[in-house]
């Protein structure tokens, strides 16, 4: 699915769909720009599972409403991070997912989770990493007086949003930008780049090889 080396050439479809599982924590309006580019066969791909950590998160509808599997958890029933990732990847294992899409999950993610996934695993963050990583990155924008931020896809490395950038989408701020204005172009552009980011994965198009991250024709 993901090349590790950096080799070039066509990519080719592959013959099976890509098998997604979106982690999400939220309303899941990203969730919901990627099962639309799915089910209008924008990306050669299905959305398995939705994870969420919260069983009241209205992502939760959104994906009843495509038809798409949940799981929920709560972490305070757990004794730490490790115990409900392990539960999470041999679910995960047994579904055989392609590829985790981290879109609005508020939870860090240790080692049982990214070491069997590593280049499998992205997140969409609202900043041009590595600027403004971590919570409230729209917010760290504005107050730091930025001209130009946007959104990002990286893959998931267990750091802080520290992980190697597939693509980056700039959004322009300007002088009269509260935190909602600002904000609503941003998701605008994220809704654009997470689809066009998971077609080229599941295109095979992506070949990452060290923090270098090449798109292939």
């Amino acid at each position: 699915m993901i090349a590790s080396n950096g080799g070039e050439g066509k990519a080719s479809v592959p013959s099976a769909p890509l098998k997604i599982v979106v982690f999400a924590s939220g309303s899941g309006s990203n969730f919901q720009a990627l099962a639309e580019a799915v089910r209008e066969g924008r990306i050669h791909a299905t959305i398995e599972l939705v994870v969420c950590d919260k069983p009241s998160a209205y992502v939760l509808e959104r994906a009843r409403n495509f038809g798409v599997e949940t799981y929920t958890f709560s972490p305070k029933q757990y004794p730490s991070r490790e115990a409900y990732e392990e539960e999470i990847v041999a679910k995960l294992q047994a579904q055989g997912i392609d590829l985790i899409v981290m879109a609005g999950y508020m939870r860090l993610v240790t080692k049982v989770l990214v070491e069997p996934y590593y280049g499998r695993m992205i997140n969409i963050h609202p900043a041009l990493l590595p600027a403004f990583p971590g919570i409230n990155g729209i917010g760290q924008a504005l107050e730091y007086g930025a001209k130009l931020t946007g959104a990002t896809v990286h893959f998931v490395d267990g750091g802080t949003d520290t992980g190697p950038i597939i693509a980056q989408q700039a959004v322009e701020v300007k002088d009269e930008d509260t935190l909602e204005t600002l904000g609503s172009r941003i998701q605008q552009a994220e809704y654009e780049l997470l689809p066009k980011v998971v077609g080229w994965i599941a295109e095979d198009r992506v070949t990452l090889n060290g923090r270098k991250v090449t798109i292939n024709n």
